[in-house]
């Protein structure tokens, strides 16, 4: 029985563009690859989380109390997922790689946001891909692939259709020294490397391509050879 782990990014969950209608699209589309299926999804924060982030850094927050506003933003959006869900989500809401890994089941759906502060709902993803031998894991974001540098910014970035591990470990490193967001966090693709995890990247509002990269079939976006 295959095992995925889908992180999705907070920024896909909840933009403010339809956001009720995109979440149940989403639902259905994981109840439908659920059978047969042990399915994972680990949410992001978002413009949510970056919000109580700012605000409480000039408050004077800390860094670990910044981080606990984050932790806390990606639960309620994995709150919102399972409402989206129901009964075809898991029960509880686990805290913990080692919890959501505990309530693996055929045909359900189990959900999650962060765990603790230092680690990005990227990272968390790929932990938990590492404890339960995932198959694959697949990364919903709000580009369609991997570019060389942020398409937004400069539209002559090259697109990626296929990388190796090692390759993607190159971008993401030189993106995060650089002080920019990174297509996946630089932790999840050590891990992801180590336990010889296949990622596929994909834009998360494009529905046909998330399923297929959940389905493990050819998609539109990136593929990461581990």
């Amino acid at each position: 029985m295959e095992k995925i782990v889908l992180s999705i990014g907070g920024s896909v969950l909840i933009p403010g563009e339809e956001d009720p209608t995109y979440l149940k699209q989403l639902a259905e589309l994981l109840r439908s690859a659920a059978p047969g299926r042990c399915l994972f999804v680990v949410c992001g924060g978002g413009r949510i989380s970056r919000y109580y982030s700012e605000t409480g850094r000039a408050l004077g927050g800390t860094v670990e109390q910044l981080d606990q506003l984050g932790i806390m933003i990606t639960r309620v959006n994995a709150a919102l997922l399972r409402i989206a869900l129901g009964d075809a989500a898991s029960k509880d809401a686990p805290d913990t790689v080692e919890q959501a890994a505990a309530l693996a089941q055929e045909g359900k759906i189990v959900v999650m946001g962060g765990t603790v502060p230092g680690h990005t709902t990227d990272a968390v993803a790929a932990m938990l891909a590492r404890e339960i031998g995932a198959d694959r894991l697949v990364n919903a974001t709000s580009v369609d692939a991997v570019y060389s540098d942020d398409p937004k910014v400069n539209p002559a970035a090259k697109r990626h259709k296929e990388l190796s591990i090692e390759e993607l470990g190159g971008l993401v490193y030189s993106q995060h020294d650089a002080g920019r967001s990174s297509v996946f966090d630089p932790m999840g693709v050590r891990i992801a490397a180590e336990e010889g995890i296949d990622i596929l990247i994909v834009s998360g509002r494009d529905l046909e391509d998330l399923e297929a990269a959940i389905l493990g079939k050819e998609i539109k976006g990136t593929t990461v050879h581990s």
